[in-house]
């Protein structure tokens, strides 16, 4: 069997880049990493209906910068700001006392990151909307988006079946091992009465081309025709490179 490794881990240093941007020495690595991990928690649980896509880390001498990816920025910043000092405040103390700025950004179409998606069919779940549904439903507005192709995978006890088992759903294109294809990919964990239920999602987002390629449907652009030269001689004339070669045998 196949089996199937991250698409962002997959595709770091050719299309995608890494979430937490520092080095450390190997004393300090093992702190800096739990604090990453404390902090990532820390933000999701806070911005738990903020639509948060990803959380990126960069690491300085004293200072630290957390950069969010967000749909509703507004929940984010809070009013005048508030959110966003108490967040600094308690990420300075998750992070060593450490000078923290918090920089966001707004993600302009929320239906096409997978991220989201995963997180979207989850909620539906835990609302007791059948898996089914919600899965084709959201597959139809990212392709409605401009997606080029869609991946849904959902396991664990679904329906509320006594044998959990596994359902994924395709539309379009997803070309997994095409590595210059910037496929996005999300997980979320639905949290139900019978069970927890996880979401897989990929989505592609749209292929680049080399230019020599041909995009579908357009035509490949004729070459002009070079005039040949003219091959057929006549008895009377002599070619100019034969013309030596003749004197020399004379």
């Amino acid at each position: 069997m196949g089996q199937k490794t991250n698409p962002i881990g997959f595709r770091l240093a050719v299309n995608k880049d890494w979430r937490s941007k520092w080095f450390a020495t190997r004393k300090e690595f093992p702190q800096f990493l739990a604090s990453d991990i404390k902090i990532r928690a820390y933000v999701k649980d806070k911005l738990r209906l903020a639509a948060v896509s990803k959380i990126v880390i960069e690491r300085a001498w004293n200072s630290l910068r957390v950069t969010v990816h967000t749909a509703r920025p507004g929940i984010v910043i809070g009013r005048k700001g508030a959110e966003i000092e108490s967040m600094t405040a308690e990420i300075s103390k998750l992070a060593a006392g450490k000078q923290v700025k918090i920089d966001i950004i707004e993600i302009k179409n929320a239906d096409i990151d997978a991220q989201l998606v995963a997180e979207n069919i989850a909620m539906q779940i835990e609302r007791r909307i059948s898996f089914r549904r919600a899965m084709k439903k959201t597959m139809q507005i990212t392709m409605e988006q401009g997606a080029q192709g869609i991946k849904v995978r959902c396991a664990g006890r679904l329906g509320g079946a006594e044998i959990s088992r596994a359902e994924w759903y395709r539309e379009g294109k997803i070309p997994l091992h095409t590595l210059r294809t910037p496929i996005d990919y999300g997980f979320a964990e639905a949290h139900t009465t019978y069970g927890i239920i996880g979401i897989k999602c990929w989505i592609c987002k749209g292929d680049n081309p080399p230019s020599n390629e041909v995009k579908e449907g357009e035509q490949q652009p004729r070459r002009e025709r070079r005039e040949r030269p003219d091959r057929r001689g006549t008895q009377d004339e002599v070619p100019a490179e034969a013309a030596p070669a003749a004197e020399i045998t004379a």
